[in-house]
């Protein structure tokens, strides 16, 4: 089948969920790497995202290191890592790629596997006419029986397609301006993760989704990551306790030169001094 010269990649990749945990693996880099030279060579097969050489040979770890340049141990790593967060799913020992189509253009990939169906019809048709009857008869059954083996494959990665389809829950709009889309188990982890100002998380995105006009593919993904950098930035200092204490015994000074207001200009002078005394006392 006709390799593909391109993959779609959406430019808030990095916002996913799922690229997000790998980036707090070991060997996060390497895995990333990993995961766009399969979305590359799958693109070079034009096979639906099931990854077979030349129709025949399922790709091993051992393979796919070898074409990627990387060490097996990390391939299997990074190919089990791809399996858990359901990037990649084993389909009778066939890696695959679920939502291979939002990698692609579908319009001009049918284009191209049609012209290459036809490539292959052709060029089949050719052979039956130049090869003996026994021969072709035998030709056939092995070719309809290897086909059938990757349609079956197929039509299984398909039907788990249109049934993780049927399941995705519907996201709703929520915000001042109606643009910050969350399905009902995303508004009930931000109610669990952050139960005091969820609400207030929701806004802050919304207005500045709305005066940026940037667009994230995960809102949910987003407030998380807006969150996990505030913890990490340096938290300012605690007003000082001594300075509460100062503050404290001043107040009661003042309140008891209210109840008992200095009867001479000496008794006033007295608690002047005194209060100035405990004011550089705390001060130093």
């Amino acid at each position: 089948m006709a390799d593909v010269k391109w993959i779609k990649i959406t430019t808030d990749v990095f916002d996913d969920d799922k690229i997000l945990l790998i980036e707090s693996l070991p060997e996060a880099d390497s895995i990333i790497v990993i995961w766009f030279k399969l979305l590359c060579l799958a693109g070079k097969q034009n096979n639906s995202g099931v990854f077979i050489m030349g129709e025949r040979i399922a790709y091993t770890d051992k393979m796919l290191a070898t074409i990627f340049r990387r060490k097996e141990s990390t391939v299997q790593l990074a190919l089990q890592t791809f399996e858990q967060f359901g990037m990649i799913e084993l389909v009778d020992g066939v890696i695959t790629i679920p939502n291979w189509e939002k990698h692609q253009n579908l319009d001009r990939l049918d284009q191209i596997k049609e012209q290459t169906r036809l490539r292959v019809a052709k060029h089949r048709e050719k052979q039956k006419c130049l090869s003996g009857s026994v021969t072709g008869s035998v030709t056939d059954d092995v070719t309809v029986t290897h086909c059938n083996a990757i349609d079956k494959i197929r039509k299984d990665k398909n039907r788990k397609e249109e049934e993780k389809n049927n399941k995705k829950e519907i996201r709703h709009k929520y915000g001042e301006y109606e643009n910050v889309l969350l399905s009902d188990s995303d508004l009930e982890k931000l109610k669990s993760e952050f139960p005091f100002d969820y609400e207030s998380r929701i806004e802050n995105l919304s207005s500045y989704i709305a005066s940026t006009g940037k667009t994230y593919k995960n809102h949910l993904a987003t407030i998380r990551n807006w969150a996990r950098k505030e913890e990490q930035q340096p938290k300012s200092k605690p007003t000082s306790t001594i300075k509460r204490n100062y503050d404290l015994e001043a107040a009661k000074m003042m309140m008891k030169s209210i109840d008992n207001p200095p009867k001479t200009a000496a008794d006033d002078e007295n608690i002047r001094a005194r209060a100035e005394a405990l004011k550089q006392q705390f001060a130093k």
